[in-house]
């Protein structure tokens, strides 16, 4: 059987989402670019992008409901069904899985009993495995609508997990104090968050993400390259300061060409002794 049209919202619903929708729009000079905000905007409203959603962003739009949806699916971060009022994505992309990820979300289904992208019976909290959660440098990592907890263990993902259903206060390690996964995708949307002092609260990145900004601003001295032919030189001899391939000692039966310069000879090396081809050659630590 064909599908019935989606039902339109309610009409103070329906009002206050057009005043909201369009300010969106103008703030783009084409209107389609609007879309990903108002479907966050109509994620607000219902916790999911709902078919009614689709119908109300595709008619303000002059969009078709396909087109409007097949945005919807494409993007992760809209979902498609009933959702809880905390979205605990837990990083399970290569470094985060190694370091303690896959163990974390392993625990996390079992202590709470659902699957990925289920939600607790309690309404509070729905578990998924996100690919990458952009901060590798606190791995592993678990995200609350999208606030960081970082370097997070099997138990301390439980405990987190505990104290947001039991509607206890949790700070995220960084950014902004949490709130509900609909006033998140509110804020998603471009409109303020209105709490007190909540964009003092979300400061900047981790110590651990301007580790080589410090670097660059030579704030701290850069870390020391070692080459395994270092190791054990004489004391009386120091090592070559720029140990690569190109420093190898010429052979007996070589004779050593002599540079443009005319002061230094060159040595073989794998780019330039014809009897060993190989690719180009790079300092060691590029």
């Amino acid at each position: 059987m064909p599908e019935l049209p989606a039902p339109d919202y309610p009409a103070e619903v329906r009002a206050r989402l057009e005043a909201d929708g369009k300010e969106i729009i103008g703030r783009y000079p084409d209107s389609r670019s609007a879309l990903l905000p108002l479907l966050h905007l109509v994620q607000a409203e219902e916790g999911h992008v709902t078919r009614t959603g689709v119908r109300f962003c595709a008619e303000l739009l002059e969009l078709t409901t396909a087109e409007v949806t097949a945005v919807a699916t494409f993007y992760t971060m809209y979902r498609r069904k009933p959702s809880g009022d905390y979205q605990v994505g837990v990083c399970t992309n290569t470094l985060c899985a190694v370091l303690g990820g896959d163990a974390i979300f392993q625990a996390l289904q079992e202590h709470l009993g659902v699957g990925n992208t289920e939600t607790t019976d309690d309404g509070k909290v729905t578990l998924e495995h996100i690919e990458c959660n952009a901060a590798c440098d606190f791995a592993p990592v678990v995200m609350v609508n999208w606030e960081f907890f970082d370097n997070q263990t099997v138990e301390s993902a439980k405990r987190l997990v505990d104290d947001l259903r039991a509607g206890r206060e949790v700070a995220p390690t960084r950014g902004a104090p949490l709130c509900t996964f609909q006033e998140t995708a509110r804020v998603l949307a471009g409109f303020p968050d209105e709490r007190p002092g909540v964009t003092e609260a979300t400061g900047s990145a981790g110590p651990a993400s301007l580790i080589g900004l410090r670097l660059a601003k030579g704030e701290t001295g850069p870390g020391r390259i070692v080459s395994p032919r270092t190791a054990g030189y004489p004391a009386e001899e120091p090592p070559p300061e720029h140990p690569s391939s190109h420093d190898s000692r010429p052979s007996p039966d070589h004779h050593p060409s002599t540079s443009p310069s005319g002061t230094q000879p060159t040595l073989p090396s794998s780019a330039s002794d014809p009897q060993h081809p190989a690719g180009p050659v790079s300092e060691e630590g590029e």
